[in-house]
């Protein structure tokens, strides 16, 4: 099914057509998120999260980490849902994105079950699933607005080669940041809310009814998720929205041609940067392997020197508040490069500047909170630095 390109701004969707996928997929999802925590506390197996020696982990109660079940489900049913509005077409094609999404979700479900599938199984099955969507649905990259890199998106290698590379790295990036309740998922849904207006503001029908039933079946895992952690996204589930997002960013470009490229790339640029700053932290800083899992990501940091602390009490039940205030922070970095991303869609050169200053800012944070100099408007009273991540210190970039 080609999805094509279309300069042309069209009519904006009408708001019933736009918010039902929405709120179905809201509510399937909460129902069965619960029924999953509710099937999990009754029956415990090995989709339980209870290996809390690992350096990324830093909960210390067990919770199942299979929610992408419950947002999948939502999802279908959001889409299901279209179908009752007249005016929406948009049901076949969400649904061959959901079935070109299986390789990645079922590669990363496998893993939360069994802890048998390497990173680079889990990022061969989403390479798998990026392609299909490439020959399925026409879903590629063709336009970035970056000089010279538009040269080799014009032949239909080196759009497959760029899609399936950027698909594979968004969904990496969003298992990367998935460390605390509630940071990847509602990161997930501040990033399709500016996919969202910004397909309004174009009148597509498609993107935004994407866009919309992902954030309606994100937010129905989020509230069980956020801040008790009563599930976790798991592997399966971070790769799952990770592919879902970028698609939905990929078919916002490739039907808009108005939509610049670099906007896609500003909405998704706090999962995207930690990723590709993580990699090259560990490998040229630590001599280690790039996909070595460390402790010392941003938010790890923030949850340490900037919350913990604070809260006091270190039993398990203090330390998921402690886990819970973390994740406003993220959101907040999250919100800061998703606001100028819808302020300035079609304008590149603005876009590129709003990218060069998140990064700066980004590594400015970074550096200033590893080396316990946060700024003082970040601190929570009473933090104090933990003593436990002293020997990251000498990570600085």
């Amino acid at each position: 099914m080609c999805t094509g390109s279309s300069p042309v701004r069209r009519e904006r969707p009408r708001t019933l057509g736009a918010v039902l996928p929405l709120l179905v997929a809201f509510i399937s999802s909460t129902l069965t998120t619960l029924w999953l925590v509710h099937v999990c506390r009754i029956r415990p197996g090995r989709a339980l999260d209870d290996d809390f020696a690992l350096p990324q982990k830093i909960h210390r109660i067990p919770a199942p980490r299979i929610g992408g079940i419950g947002i999948v489900a939502g999802l279908l049913a959001g889409i299901v849902a279209v179908w009752v509005v007249p005016q929406l077409h948009s049901a076949l094609t969400v649904l061959l994105l959901l079935a070109c999404a299986m390789p990645a979700f079922l590669a990363g479900l496998l893993h939360d079950f069994t802890d048998g599938l390497t990173p680079r199984g889990r990022l061969i099955a989403t390479a798998v699933s990026a392609a299909l969507a490439f020959f399925v649905l026409d879903a590629r990259v063709t336009q970035s607005d970056i000089p010279g890199l538009d040269y080799l998106l014009a032949t239909s290698a080196g759009s497959m080669f760029a899609t399936v590379l950027a698909v594979a790295g968004i969904a990496h990036a969003t298992n990367i940041i998935d460390g605390l309740n509630g940071l990847a998922s509602m990161c997930v849904v501040i990033m399709l809310a500016a996919v969202a207006y910004v397909a309004r503001e174009v009148g597509d029908e498609l993107v935004l009814t994407m866009a919309l039933a992902g954030i309606g079946a994100v937010l129905g895992f989020f509230i069980w998720n956020f801040p008790g952690g009563m599930i976790f996204l798991g592997d399966g589930g971070a790769y799952f929205l990770g592919f879902y997002l970028a698609e939905t960013c990929i078919l916002l470009l490739a039907r808009n041609e108005q939509v610049s490229g670099l906007f896609a790339l500003l909405v998704c640029i706090y999962p995207t940067f930690e990723t590709l700053f993580s990699a090259w932290r560990r490998y040229w800083l630590r001599s280690q392997p790039a996909s070595l899992p460390d402790g010392i990501h941003l938010h790890t940091l923030v949850y340490r020197r900037l919350v913990r602390w604070a809260v006091g009490d270190q039993d398990a039940r203090a330390l998921i508040r402690a886990n819970s205030l973390s994740s406003p922070y993220l959101w907040l970095l999250c919100s800061a490069s998703a606001a100028p991303a819808v302020m300035f869609w079609d304008e590149p050169a603005v876009l590129g500047v709003m990218i060069v200053v998140f990064a700066v800012t980004y590594l400015g944070l970074y550096r200033r909170i590893v080396r316990f100099q946060a700024p003082r408007w970040l601190r929570r009273a009473g933090s104090r630095p933990d003593n436990s991540a002293d020997q990251d210190a000498g990570d600085n970039p």
